[in-house]
């Protein structure tokens, strides 16, 4: 039941991405969307929620850190 509710906020998620894409705030709001959707599949559906809290504490950081980086060095 938990993915079939992962999976249609999925869906949700990359629509609301194609809806907002030509919006003066679409950058940081596509980098949001996307670090729930990567944070979504990798607890979900990569049984991350089952792992040591180091491996969870240290994928978390890790992905918002890319995020950032990617936000901080934009054109």
């Amino acid at each position: 039941m938990k993915n079939k509710i992962v999976w249609i906020f999925l869906i949700l998620f990359t629509l609301l991405t194609f809806f907002i894409s030509e919006k003066n705030f679409a950058l940081i709001a596509i980098l949001i969307i996307a670090v729930l959707k990567l944070l979504m599949v990798a607890f979900q559906f990569m049984e991350l929620k089952k792992a040591h809290f180091f491996w969870r504490i240290t994928f978390s950081l890790l992905i918002m850190i890319v995020t950032l980086t990617l936000y901080l060095l934009r054109n």
